[in-house]
């Protein structure tokens, strides 16, 4: 699929945005509002926890390392000393499932509403020693697509808590334009992940599609979240935080261990795919802060109405298509769509059930 539908107008206008017009600028005094972040100590999140924080929010960042997001915390503090808010360490691992509860249960002990959770963390390409998950899962399905759909289940009674017809509470998936551009038939085609199996056939090995896949499950969970959660007040969107020279490229070609990983990965890769990856790390990449707007778009932008729940929003902060057959494949059969959402949903479910 990398092959296909480069040119199309949306890739074009994800891949060359126009600026920002939600930013910091446009946010009122958040005092009172609840946010959870995970990935939360580097990177987008880290400037989305700024940016929120700078506005007296209450703000939760979930990480794995206490001391990595103890240091983000100092650095917030000093950038924004004025602030009335409060930033917040909880600790979860999205490799490990049996992290999840506890990092939930951790939240509501000191809080009864959500506001918004943004399923900010993910992983790309990583090492060959890991592989998978604490249970067994594809690296990358697990962490982005499988730990973020249980953290949203357990949370999702505080979003409900939160939320009203006139301000509805939100969830954000960060997905990736690597959905578009890598993800298999459909996004994730059932067949290849088989009822009581916790990895793919044997079939799927490319790395980036690997990637792209767990992406498109993202968007999958997104659309059926909405459809699911409408009548709660709850806002449910996938984003596509943009092309940014973040700490996910931590292991592909920024320092020794991602040179050493990439030659490792590249026998594993299209020739298209190589390439455009390289052409893309060297030239089309973006400080941090602009995939925070998109973050911050889509979790506080008045734009996004309950109307637009389960929409697929890339950066800046604007609305596009989803690939074709991904968004149809979001759609259950009685709308005419493939079903896939829902399929993909009963098999999450089924993997989580045992955490919750």
């Amino acid at each position: 699929m990398a092959s296909i539908g480069f040119m199309r107008p949306s890739l074009v206008s994800q891949n060359f945005p126009s600026s920002p017009k939600f930013t910091e600028k446009n946010l009122p005094d958040l005092a009172g509002k609840v946010y959870f972040i995970t990935g939360a100590n580097a990177g987008v999140g880290k400037e989305l926890s700024r940016i929120l924080y700078a506005q007296n929010a209450n703000v939760y960042m979930a990480c794995r390392s206490e001391s990595k997001c103890q240091k983000a915390i100092d650095d917030i503090k000093t950038a924004v000393p004025s602030s009335s808010g409060a930033l917040n360490y909880i600790h979860i691992d999205l490799g490990d499932l049996s992290s999840i509860k506890p990092a939930a249960e951790a939240f509501v002990a000191r809080e009864d509403k959500l506001d918004v959770l943004f399923n900010n963390a993910g992983v790309m390409l990583p090492p060959a020693e890991q592989k998978t998950t604490v249970q067994g899962f594809d690296f990358q399905l697990g962490t982005n697509t499988v730990a973020p759909f249980l953290l949203t289940q357990l949370l999702t009674p505080t979003l409900k808590a939160a939320a009203t017809p006139a301000t509805p509470s939100r969830v954000v998936w960060v997905a990736s334009m690597a959905a578009e551009l890598y993800s298999g038939k459909n996004g994730i085609d059932m067949a290849t992940l088989p009822a009581g199996s916790k990895t793919y056939s044997p079939a799927v090995t490319d790395p980036m599609m690997l990637y792209g896949n767990s992406k498109a499950g993202n968007y999958l969970h997104s659309c059926e979240y909405a459809r699911r959660h409408r009548d709660d007040n709850i806002i449910s969107v996938a984003a596509n935080p943009g092309n940014l020279d973040s700490d996910l490229y931590r292991t592909i070609g920024g320092n020794e261990q991602g040179k050493a990983q990439e030659e490792k990965d590249v026998g594993k890769m299209s020739f298209v795919t190589r390439m455009g990856m390289r052409f893309f790390r060297s030239h089309m990449l973006h400080p941090p802060v602009y995939g925070a707007y998109t973050e911050l778009f889509s979790g506080l932008s008045p734009d996004v109405t309950m109307a637009k729940s389960g929409s697929w929003i890339g950066p800046w902060g604007r609305f596009f298509n989803m690939r074709r057959d991904i968004a149809n494949n979001a759609k259950p059969k009685s709308e005419c769509g493939l079903g896939g959402g829902e399929a993909f949903w009963d098999w999450t479910m089924e993997q989580v059930k045992e955490y919750m």
